[in-house]
């Protein structure tokens, strides 16, 4: 077992959060009344995942997204409020790391989902502070052979403009929201551009660009960095970790 500002110290210095300017606190969002032996992660810190950590027993939850975000009111009522009960009386404490998670090169959620999806050569375009990443598949293909194999391992149907494509081989993405990056990614020079979520705008920017878009799901693509980092605190300080899944669509 560990006592959370212990693992919340280790968190900060592992993926040197104090690097960051992020619009969401990163560590300890708030404090448990016990040592954590059993973690629980989830994308999200919602009422479905406090609750079915509680029913695991988890005296920690590890999540992407935390409560607190900038231009939110802070206060702890109505949804917030509901959440904090629960996770008052259950004693547990809960830790988020935001743009620090989506950078890291061993742990992020842009590296694991590189490793989950085969794509090679994976390594961070250094402008964006690892929150852009670049690399290429281990063989080209269409555009459309691109979106069925993430829609297969992500297990969720992607969203594709071809932009006239017929090859992908180089490729850039930016998980989660960040459909913005697709004139960055452009610049790069690859053939096609994935992230989690697609705006109106983003379908005319690909077409105008040339550079072919996929839009794989907010919550489908950041599954795998906060999974990665708790199994890996829970390698280092010896605890339980499980991985809770609360289906999200977007």
């Amino acid at each position: 077992m560990v006592d959370p500002y212990a693992l919340v110290a280790y968190c900060d210095r592992f993926l040197a959060a104090g690097d960051f300017d992020d619009y969401a606190p990163n560590g300890l969002q708030l404090e448990g009344e016990r040592p954590i032996m059993r973690l629980a992660s989830g994308v999200t810190a919602s009422d479905a995942l406090i609750e079915a950590a509680m029913a695991w027993g988890a005296d920690g939850i590890l999540v992407h997204h935390g409560w607190f975000w900038k231009n939110e009111a802070p206060c702890l009522v109505g949804m917030k409020g509901r959440r904090a009960r629960r996770l008052f009386k259950a004693g547990a404490s809960l830790i988020a790391y935001h743009l620090p998670l989506d950078a890291h090169p061993q742990v992020g959620n842009n590296a694991t989902l590189a490793a989950h999806l085969g794509w090679v050569d994976a390594e961070p375009v250094v402008e964006r502070r690892g929150v852009l990443w670049s690399g290429r598949l281990s063989f080209g293909c269409s555009p459309e052979a691109l979106a069925a194999r993430v829609s297969e391992r992500l297990e969720r149907p992607a969203t594709l403009i071809a932009a006239g494509r017929e090859r992908i081989e180089r490729i850039a993405w930016c998980t989660g929201g960040g459909q913005g990056y697709i004139e960055q990614a452009a610049a790069l020079g690859v053939d096609a551009y994935v992230s989690g979520e697609i705006s109106e705008q983003t379908v005319h920017a690909a077409r105008e660009l040339g550079i072919a878009f996929v839009a794989a799901g907010h919550h489908a693509t950041e599954r795998y960095g906060v999974q990665a980092l708790g199994e890996h605190l829970a390698e280092r300080f010896g605890l339980e970790h499980r991985f809770i899944e609360i289906d999200n669509p977007a």
